[in-house]
Order: C-alpha cells, then sequence, then structure tokens
C-alpha cells in the first residue's frame, strides 16, 4: 500500500461548521491514523478561493483533493486538467469526464426519510418543520424524504417549510427556528450547514418538549436531550474510501453512491434521547430502514417523486 498525501477544501461553511466539512474532514483525519497519509485542508472564505484552493494543493504534489461541496464543479472543471497526475473528488457535485475525477454521491433522502419518520411518530403537536440551508435540488433531496417519512408514521402531521437562502447565518437559523417553534412545531429538522447551529440552539432555547434533528455530523451533543437524532451522512466514510482506494492503487473515475444499504446515511446513536423514544417507535425506524436496505422502499427525492410516493404499511 502506497503511503499518500490527502487533502481537501472546504466549502464557506468551513471547518468548524459541526456538520458537513467537519464529517469530510475526520475521513482525512482517519486516513493519516489508519494509512499512515500526511493531510491537509484549506478553508474557502468565499467562492472566489475555490479555484486558488484547488490549485494550490494540487501544486503542492498531494495525491488526492477533495472539493467539499456542489459549489465547486465549476471550480473543479477548470482546475482537474491542469493536474492530470492528481486524484481529485467532489462530494455531492458532478465530477468533469476525467480519468483523475470521482463524484462522491449520497442518497440522503433515505436518512432524511428514517428522521421525519422518527419525527411523525414523536411529535405531540402534529406539527414539524424543516428548515434548509440554499434551496436546491440537493436540499430538496433531504425535504421531501424528511416530509415522506412524516407522511408513513403520521399522516396527520403537518410541516412546515423555510429556507434560510445561505449556509452560514447561525442566527437566521435560529430566527427562522423560534418561529416555527411559535407556530407550533415540536421537532425541526434542519438541512443548512452552520445555520443548523442556530436551529439547534432554538431548540435549546425552548426547552423540554422541543427538539431539533441534527444533520450530517452527529450533532446530538450540540445540545444534549434538545437534539432528537442526527441524520449522520457519511462522507468521512466516502473520504476515507477514496483515501484507501488511492493508496492501493485502485482508484476508479466516475461516481460512487452512498445510502443506506453501503451504510453511507442513517441515524445517529442517540446517545442522550434514546430512552425516550418508545421501543415499538424504534422498531418501527428499523423496519423501514431495512425496507430500504432491501431495495423494497424507494423514499422520493424531489417534488414530483414525492407527489407519487405511497407510504408502505409498518
Amino acid at each position: 500500500m502506497q503511503k499518500i498525501r490527502a487533502a481537501m477544501v472546504t466549502d464557506v461553511g468551513g471547518i468548524g461548521d459541526e456538520s458537513f466539512n467537519a464529517s469530510a474532514w475526520r475521513g482525512l483525519q482517519r486516513a493519516q491514523k489508519e494509512l499512515g497519509a500526511e493531510v491537509r485542508y484549506l478553508e474557502s472564505r468565499t467562492a472566489a478561493d475555490y479555484v486558488r484552493n484547488l490549485t494550490t494543493l494540487a501544486r503542492q504534489g498531494f495525491n488526492v483533493v477533495f472539493a467539499v461541496g456542489f459549489l465547486m464543479e465549476d471550480a473543479l472543471a477548470r482546475v482537474a486538467p491542469r493536474f492530470p497526475k492528481t486524484y481529485f473528488g467532489i462530494v455531492d457535485g458532478k465530477a468533469p469526464n476525467l480519468p483523475n475525477c470521482v463524484s462522491l454521491i449520497f442518497n440522503e433522502q433515505e436518512g432524511s426519510f428514517l428522521v421525519g419518520a422518527l419525527a411523525g411518530a414523536m411529535t405531540k403537536t402534529n406539527k414539524v418543520g424543516f428548515i434548509g440551508g440554499m434551496n436546491v435540488p440537493l436540499i430538496k433531496k433531504f425535504e421531501y424524504g424528511y416530509r415522506a417519512g412524516v407522511k408513513t408514521t403520521n399522516p396527520r402531521a403537518q410541516v412546515l417549510v423555510g429556507y434560510t437562502g445561505n449556509w452560514d447565518d447561525v442566527n437566521k437559523g435560529r430566527e427562522l427556528a423560534l418561529t416555527q417553534f411559535n407556530q407550533g412545531a415540536d421537532i425541526i429538522y434542519h438541512a443548512a450547514g452552520r445555520c443548523g447551529v442556530g436551529v439547534i440552539r432554538a431548540a435549546e432555547q425552548k426547552g423540554k418538549g422541543f427538539y431539533a434533528i441534527g444533520v450530517d455530523s452527529d450533532q446530538d451533543h450540540l445540545a444534549p436531550g434538545r437534539v432528537l437524532t442526527s441524520m449522520m451522512k457519511r462522507v468521512d466514510n466516502a473520504v476515507f474510501d477514496v483515501c484507501q482506494r488511492v493508496a492501493k492503487g485502485q482508484f476508479k473515475s466516475g461516481t460512487i453512491v452512498y445510502g443506506v444499504r453501503e451504510r453511507g446515511v442513517g441515524l445517529s446513536p442517540m446517545r442522550y434521547t434514546r430512552k425516550e423514544v418508545p421501543d415499538r417507535v424504534m422498531n418501527t425506524i428499523r423496519r423501514l430502514e431495512q425496507m430500504i436496505a432491501q431495495g423494497k422502499l424507494q423514499p422520493p427525492y424531489d417534488e414530483a417523486t414525492f407527489n407519487r410516493f405511497q407510504p408502505p404499511k409498518v
């Protein structure tokens, strides 16, 4: 196995987002620990940093460089052809059709469906919320998967939906969450980058009986007892997977998809809240998870598939 150098460029949320970028960095840290890799990251403050950061790492001779986030698609398309000996991976984005590039794609709708099913079963008000960051097709996968999960375990429940319009305004996330809580929601799921930290703070501020649901990383510890669960998107596993392939000389271009079956998405261990969830509810979630893994249940990922969705009997 070759000793590799692996690096990543963060999106504007930065390494401290407790979410998406943080998860990717954990994947590189695992490569450092298990593969002996030399690792590094560069943070992007604005979109103007993407090309410069990717170019810097390629010039420094890293074997594999990750672009963390779909907003780097154009930057990667400009940089990758100039460095044919560097491998590039893009998380959530379309990679250039080149032998040195790979796309890492997730079935976020599957994990979102499971947390939606949990929220539908646990709500006391029959009203739950969803807060996204940018209103883009990627985040719609989270929204529609979640709404279908809620509908499966609680057809009477209403889902309030809002978008912050960015990834890094913590106060905007908090204000939007407080608005939804004040409109009667008692559980809110976010897919909003750093804005989601504000959603969690709002649940903490509201106190007992109110919950946030985290995303990407295990965010349960950010407000113990007030984060019902987190929809873990295992960017860390995907990043480590590609590092391992490079180290073994088995890099393959194209697209790799990570879903429930591949352990790419799923619920956090719920170490602070598991005792509050009845066993019958957890058994239902596990059954739904098994149905998704077996291909018997396909959660919707956009408006058209949501409108056609028929909840399974559980």
